[in-house]
């Protein structure tokens, strides 16, 4: 692992029971790499950020992230999960989840301190969310939300970012806005992000992969239709080039 490596995964396989999940997968990412991986459905996606957390233990090879494993290297990697339904009348507040990131800092049943208020604090001001900071979070956009689960990410004060299809059912203005915020984070932060979005995770990302149980990464921004076709197992035309849909080399 070099010194700027964060991230090492080496010959990873995950299997369910005997359904091989991820195969074969090999990754380095650097600091302040901005990482965006597509695939389809099933093809693995989230289960990759979940070995990185140490979430899920691979039947064989090796993960190495901050130069320890996953597990020891867990409260500096920040979390956002796929959006899920949630009962909207449940009493809590914006400020409560943004506090619930430094839960892992503190350890359980001990009482947040001033430190871990102002931490939240900057965390919701870094998304644009602390004057909502008494609102009940069932009563915000799908858009708000989002910045209040990137924020409470933001609260462990990680060195790596981890987001599962943070635009997932947003409007098109709304995920703009969401990947500008990105863009800034990651000015001090690694981030990886998964998305299903190919047009738009190729304006903003620095580094795309390909993943369908295997994974296709060539440390490049540049999607080809060989690493498609690769992923998604079925011919793929790729119409958009250039700036802003950076997915095919400009013409000469």
């Amino acid at each position: 692992m070099s010194n700027d490596e964060v991230i090492h995964l080496e010959d990873v396989w995950v299997r369910y029971d005997e359904q091989v999940v991820l195969e074969e997968v090999n990754l380095s990412v650097e600091a302040h790499d901005f990482l965006g991986i597509i695939g389809p459905n099933g093809g693995g996606k989230t289960t990759l950020l979940k070995v990185i957390l140490g979430l899920v233990k691979p039947s064989r090879g090796k993960v190495t992230v901050l130069g320890g494993s996953p597990e020891e290297s867990r409260r500096f990697v920040g979390y956002v999960p796929q959006y899920t339904r949630f009962d909207r009348e449940f009493p809590v507040s914006v400020w409560d989840v943004a506090l619930m990131g430094r839960l892992g800092q503190r350890g359980r049943f001990r009482k947040y301190t001033a430190e871990d208020k102002r931490i939240a604090a900057e965390a919701l001001e870094r998304v644009e969310m602390l004057d909502l900071k008494g609102r009940q979070i069932g009563k915000l956009s799908g858009g708000q939300i989002q910045r209040v689960l990137i924020a409470r990410a933001l609260a462990t004060e990680p060195t790596i970012l981890l987001l599962d299809e943070p635009t997932a059912s947003l409007d098109t203005q709304i995920e703009v806005d969401l990947y500008e915020l990105l863009r800034r984070l990651n000015e001090e932060v690694t981030i990886i992000l998964v998305s299903h979005d190919i047009g738009v995770i190729s304006a903003y990302v620095k580094k795309i992969a390909c993943l369908n149980r295997r994974l296709i990464y060539h440390a490049s921004k540049e999607i080809t239709p060989d690493m498609l076709e690769e992923a998604y197992r079925c011919p793929v035309d790729l119409i958009a080039h250039g700036v802003p849909h950076r997915v095919l080399a400009t013409h000469q």
